[in-house]
């Protein structure tokens, strides 16, 4: 088996291969640390790298295969853990320089989880400053790109995440998403990205409030299944999570080796409200939902009318980040990105009044999907109006490029992916295919609270009719 190989393989197949002994995790993650030698300065993925400490966990974890050790569900597979997670003794920066020198002293209960599960922690991937933006940059650590076109960005906020899988350095890496931060880099990069029902899984500790109640974590693959397996390992209630809830003692891995027998899925290409969407990702994503007529499950367009969310949206994100960096905004603004300073701005400027005003238009965003499943099991949608962008397009003071004759701006690049952080509903991007000049399309698939069941059957379905993975980026 040539290394390349290896590096694009399914963690489910690397874990019985581990198992059987046909490979070692330290072969593995070997192979994967050359790779990343290589790459990472291309593609700027890793901002932490952790490779003495991956090491020496693969050895353990060949070393307790020998043993006949009773072995977790993602014993000894590379993982990448997003700077927005608290890593103990390991540098989280959370992108800013803020925390430029941030060593914490224990783990995120997530991280807790997977490296309870066996994996090897190859490092920390990139993130824009407190995750702010749905781009990948910042002033500690540059700009990540998409491996298909390295003059464009990885979307964010998790886009060293997604690139990182994309390009072969990392079968598994953990993300968080509170506006579209699993779902726009997983579109950008051509990868698999899940965002479970708000509270699924587990988050503590944490600095800020700006996404508190719209955060979400979740994996980010290349292969449903092992999406599926991640989410095994971190899901169920913590007592330091009061947004967390039980286990729903479903086996995700399991549930996909069956298909719903009736299914009625809704497609929409503007959620009501969205006027920005490029024709030949309109045309991917309408291609992508009509192969699920094969499984005779019934699909048709919704009448779907959102009530456009994005003041009630900036409202209650741009008040968090007020709060939270009030003094840095004061004392260190030189440190602070534009975007955020933007924020912070807009959040100092608000009143009680329209605090209460975005509350109530979140609370209409949920009613409005709760009638639309009375009557649909899933919604299709586009996962964002266009493929990755170039850098400097949507920062702040820019003159913003346009879809068709609608000018594209940082909202209106999230119009299909932050609605559903404010319902909470569990989402995920899949690839639909790729432009003519190869950039990835991701089709979004959104379910019902709690449906991750079928959220993820559903994506299985697709990938099954529609692969991708045997596509590559190619580096010089």
């Amino acid at each position: 088996m040539n290394k390349d190989d290896i590096c694009f393989m399914s963690a489910f197949e690397m874990r019985e291969k581990i198992k059987s002994q046909e490979l070692s995790s330290s072969e593995i993650t070997e192979t994967i640390i050359e790779r990343i030698e290589k790459i990472n300065p291309i593609i700027n993925a890793y901002c932490t790298p952790t490779f003495e400490l991956a090491r020496k966990t693969a050895k353990k974890a060949d070393e307790a295969v020998k043993r006949s050790e009773k072995l977790g569900l993602l014993h000894g597979i590379p993982t990448s853990i997003k700077d927005l997670m608290q890593t103990k003794g390991i540098r989280t920066t959370y992108g800013s320089k803020l925390y430029e020198d941030f060593i914490p002293e224990e783990d995120d209960i997530a991280v807790q989880r997977l490296i309870a599960s066996g994996c090897v922690i190859l490092g920390k991937t990139n993130t824009p400053e407190f995750g702010s933006i749905a781009l990948t940059n910042n002033k500690l650590f540059g700009e990540t790109k998409t491996p298909w076109d390295i003059e464009r960005n990885s979307g964010g906020s998790s886009g060293g995440a997604a690139s990182s899988v994309a390009s072969g350095i990392g079968p598994l890496a953990l993300g968080s998403d509170g506006g579209g931060s699993i779902r726009v880099p997983s579109s950008c990069c051509g990868v698999y990205g899940l965002k479970p029902t708000f509270g699924r899984i587990p988050s503590y500790p944490r600095i800020g409030i700006a996404f508190y109640t719209m955060d979400h974590y979740g994996p980010i693959v290349r292969y449903v299944k092992d999406a599926a397996l991640m989410l095994n390992v971190m899901k169920g209630h913590h007592p330091a999570d009061n947004n967390s809830f039980p286990d729903d003692d479903i086996d995700y891995v399991k549930i996909l080796e069956d298909k719903p027998k009736k299914l009625k899925i809704g497609y929409s290409m503007t959620l009501g409200y969205g006027k920005a969407l490029e024709e030949e990702v309109k045309e991917s994503v309408l291609t992508g939902v009509q192969k699920f007529e094969q499984y005779d499950w019934e699909v048709e367009e919704a009448d779907l009318k959102i009530r456009n969310p994005e003041s009630s949206y900036k409202t209650l994100v741009s008040i968090g980040y007020a709060y939270d960096l009030q003094k840095d905004y004061k004392n260190r603004l030189e440190d602070l990105s534009p975007d955020l300073i933007g924020s912070i701005r807009l959040g100092l400027d608000n009143s009680s009044m329209n605090i209460g005003k975005a509350r109530e238009q979140r609370k209409r965003v949920y009613d409005t999907m709760y009638q639309y499943f009375k009557h649909y099991d899933i919604l299709i949608t586009p996962t964002l109006p266009c493929p990755a962008i170039k850098p400097g397009w949507l920062e702040t003071g820019t003159t913003f490029p346009t879809i068709g004759k609608k000018p594209l701006s940082i909202m209106t690049w999230m119009t299909y992916t932050y609605p559903f952080n404010m319902t909470g509903l569990p989402a995920a991007s899949i690839p639909s295919g790729w432009t003519i000049s190869d950039l990835p399309i991701g089709m979004q698939i959104v379910g019902k609270r709690y449906d991750e069941r079928t959220v993820l059957q559903v994506s299985k379905a697709f990938e099954e009719v529609s692969p991708w993975q045997d596509k590559r980026p190619i580096f010089n």
